[in-house]
């Protein structure tokens, strides 16, 4: 499916053009620099993202598996999604995952990545749409509330970080 821009948004704080398209090969130094800068102790129970190599990381995130955004010829952010298990009676539920990078945080760029994809999985019969987060991540949550997720469940200290129990919050919404 070629993609050029499902969403375009105008950048809040700057007023800069942000568009978006699904994920290319040319892509992964980019994606693999986002999630090394984006992903820590705080927001991710792995304490970080680390792809040994371009080939593990395109074998964990093909090209397409992702919506990228940016501004100019920056990439800004991803947005991936994936069913999340591959029996076909879950073939109407795309699990995701969000990174922006650190430099283009809070200007809207991940407001325009939902809203692509929410029109991609319209597109593709998509109904549900879910998503984990840790407890610790106040803003994460209130990102997610504010477009559209609710919590539909909750693990229980599921996670020991920084010396404390953490729970997984799971959180969905209808496409």
């Amino acid at each position: 499916m070629a993609l050029t821009s499902y969403v375009e948004g105008m950048d809040i704080m700057n007023q800069h053009h942000i568009w978006t398209r699904l994920s290319e090969m040319r892509d992964a130094a980019a994606l693999i620099e986002i999630d090394h800068l984006t992903w820590d102790q705080d927001n991710t129970p792995a304490e970080k993202i680390e792809w040994d190599s371009r080939e593990q990381f395109l074998q964990s995130c093909p090209p397409g598996s992702q919506i990228v955004a940016g501004i100019g010829e920056d990439i800004c952010g991803y947005i991936g999604f994936k069913p999340p298990t591959p029996l076909p009676s879950n073939r109407h539920v795309l699990e995701l995952n969000i990174a922006i990078h650190p430099a283009y945080q809070r200007q809207g760029i991940g407001r325009v990545l939902m809203e692509a994809l929410l029109q991609l999985a319209a597109e593709q019969g998509v109904r549900k749409l879910s998503l984990r987060v840790l407890a610790s991540n106040p803003g994460a949550i209130a990102f997610y509330q504010s477009c559209g997720f609710v919590e539909q469940g909750r693990l229980v200290d599921e996670f020991w970080i920084n010396g404390a129990y953490v729970d997984d919050i799971l959180m969905w919404r209808k496409v």
